[in-house]
């Protein structure tokens, strides 16, 4: 289930992609909140080719790992029409590896549901 500070970073994901929204550049927001209580924000970065583009996930862990701040409690992602999306295999694997308990907010059956890393990344490979 979602609070208010759930709500408040999915708005977060929505400001900064609607703000920063460009065709073939930009169409994924992302927002997380680490346990100190910050807040990190970023759009994904386009590229021509495929397997360069950054999810906005990735970017928002990278500002926060550079700032020191991790790590995650709360990360989700919207497309430009403000819906939540789920993160894909490889954001799956950032986020478990800088926020070993953090929570992702997600589209449900019937309502946007918080749920654990671990559930959607479940027996994570580890070294």
């Amino acid at each position: 289930m979602i609070d208010e500070m759930d709500r408040a970073l999915i708005e977060q994901a929505v400001e900064i992609i609607r703000k920063r929204y460009k065709e073939d550049h930009h169409h994924i927001g992302a927002a997380l909140r680490t346990t100190s209580g910050n807040v990190y924000c970023a759009v994904h970065v386009e590229a021509y080719i495929g397997r360069i583009t950054l999810c906005a996930e990735a970017v928002a862990i990278g500002m926060a790992a550079s700032a020191g701040d991790l790590p995650i409690d709360t990360i989700v992602a919207v497309g430009v029409d403000g819906k939540v999306v789920p993160p894909c295999g490889m954001c799956r694997e950032l986020i478990a590896d800088y926020g070993h308990q953090a929570q992702v907010i997600v589209p449900g059956q019937n309502e946007i549901e918080k749920v654990s890393i671990n559930f959607l990344l479940p027996n994570k490979y580890t070294r």
